[in-house]
């Protein structure tokens, strides 16, 4: 409702939410993540699909990682330190997951993956799946792309 000041009408103004939000995006890619283990412990054998799901995962954890200072850069305006470090603490597990699959992806150890991947479980307890929704093309290329930029270096 618009209040007024003196002869000029003022709009109300309603708190902003950006859809957007590194908290949004880091749920989304947390679903994404969870799915794909469920569909990597699915496989028999460590297929071109597989391999591409376990790049997309890198991707994923380090979209992970770079969206947590966004997420604390406002607590610590207001100086809320110890609420970003709890923060960074609870996330700092996605970018050493990010780090050990792209190692495992870089010297071929993919007989480490199925372990790799019960390590991170406990991460995606609370997610729970009634059925696959994310579209294989979303880590379609994924391994070719991660071989490239390994070559960029």
């Amino acid at each position: 409702m618009p209040c007024l000041r003196g002869s000029v009408r003022i709009p109300a103004v309603s708190r902003i939410i950006n859809p957007n939000s590194p908290g949004k995006a880091r749920n989304q890619h947390m679903r994404t993540l969870a799915e794909i283990l469920r569909r990597l412990a699915e496989k028999g054998t460590v297929d071109d699909e597989a391999r591409d799901m376990a790049a997309a995962m890198v991707f994923i954890f380090r979209d992970i990682d770079g969206g947590i200072d966004a997420t604390t850069e406002a607590w610590e305006k207001r100086d809320y330190w110890v609420k970003a470090d709890r923060f960074r603490l609870e996330w700092e597990w996605a970018a050493q997951a990010a780090a050990d699959v792209e190692d495992v992806i870089r010297h071929d150890a993919w007989d480490l993956l199925p372990r790799l991947a019960m390590d991170l479980f406990p991460h995606f307890a609370s997610i729970r799946i009634k059925r696959l929704t994310r579209d294989p093309k979303l880590w379609r290329g994924a391994y070719a792309q991660l071989m490239a930029e390994a070559a960029g270096r």
